[in-house]
């Protein structure tokens, strides 16, 4: 895999906080257990050494035009950083066709050591978009930075508000002109145009498969995929939904993530706190989504009036991310429900 040079150069490396898929515990996959609950595909995914890898697409579309719509399968595909991928997670990856690997991470979050060097494999492109070059924003250094720094992000452990507050910083990052990495922008670029070369190219060609990861596969990820989710006109309901289930890819890392971030003084103890800061509820979406509409109007205004992402390329995405769905593949929709009742079973838990 070889690595697209970055627009601007990256910041050097510091030590810090080793990321989700370096702590302990097993890797989430389909056949995974959680508690006595498997992670249920789809939409997840089983790679070897890859934690919270799940196809975004599948989900039905509210339609009027008498045809059942959905999410184009098997394009994008989000997940935790790869760095710990086996080869057999590496044969998965190659066998989903996946030609471009997004990295939302700062220097700062990869590299430190020979272990932690992202992974690169045969076959894909790993193009470094960080939302932020040169700060390290993992759950863990959220933790840290919005408790200790910033009096105005003292809540960001006390629900949808707080997160609100986190991820309007996200949501300013990629749309930071000054950021000639144009992260978000970049991508939405990618699946308006990666067909559109071909000379037998057509509206329903898909664009060649990508992969999109930050540290944890949760925050910078899931505001990327909210975001085109919203362009395809999924409703909130099921976007929020899509989000939470993190919960369940990052479940096996989750003990681990907390403890790591109880060694800060900033959480004075408080597990609950931590806990509540490296969780992906749904009401954390819902509010965010409310907070793109009331802020920027809507998730398409933001695209295309702060990311540059032009409306031509928007439809572009529509047309080869909404695609009918045939005769048979109504059982291969997302269940997103049923997903719901055990990501609400494991918080019960």
């Amino acid at each position: 895999m070889s690595v697209q040079p970055p627009a601007a150069a990256a910041a050097a490396a510091t030590a810090g906080s080793p990321h989700p898929s370096q702590l302990p515990g097993a890797t989430p996959s389909s056949s995974s257990v959680v508690g006595n609950l498997l992670l249920p595909s789809p939409p997840f995914i089983s790679a070897p050494g890859l934690a919270n890898l799940r196809d975004i697409g599948g989900y039905e579309i509210p339609s009027t035009s008498g045809r059942k719509k959905m999410v184009r399968k098997g394009v994008v595909f989000r997940s935790a950083d790869p760095t710990q991928l086996t080869d057999e997670g590496v044969a998965v990856m190659q066998k989903l066709g996946i030609t471009h690997v997004y990295d939302f991470r700062s220097k700062l979050e990869f590299g430190k050591t020979p272990e932690t060097e992202p992974q690169e494999w045969e076959g894909a492109q790993r193009c470094h978009v960080p939302v932020f070059p040169d700060a390290d924003m993992s759950p863990e250094a959220l933790a840290v930075r919005f408790q200790l720094r910033n009096s105005r992000f003292r809540d960001y452990t006390d629900g949808p508000e707080g997160f609100v507050r986190a991820y309007s910083t996200i949501l300013a990052g990629a749309a930071d002109p000054n950021n000639t990495y144009a992260p978000y922008r970049t991508i939405f670029q990618h699946l308006a145009s990666s067909s559109s070369s071909s000379s037998s190219s057509s509206p329903s060609t898909p664009p060649s498969p990508l992969l999109v990861h930050c540290s944890a596969g949760k925050d910078r990820t899931g505001l990327f995929v909210a975001l085109l989710l919203s362009l395809l006109h999924l409703p909130p309901t099921i976007i929020a939904h899509e989000y939470s289930l993190t919960d369940l890819g990052l479940a096996h890392h989750k003990s681990a993530i907390v403890d790591h971030v109880m060694l800060d003084p900033a959480f004075d103890g408080d597990r609950a706190a931590a806990e509540r800061m490296v969780s992906s509820r749904k009401e954390s979406m819902l509010a965010t989504l409310q907070y793109i509409d009331e802020e920027y109007g809507g998730a398409e205004k933001y695209v295309i009036e702060r990311l540059g992402v032009s409306r031509e390329e928007v439809e572009r995405i529509r047309e080869v991310m909404i695609v009918d769905v045939q005769e048979g593949e109504e059982r291969g929709l997302v269940d997103w429900r049923g997903n719901a009742e055990v990501v609400e079973e494991v918080y019960r838990r």
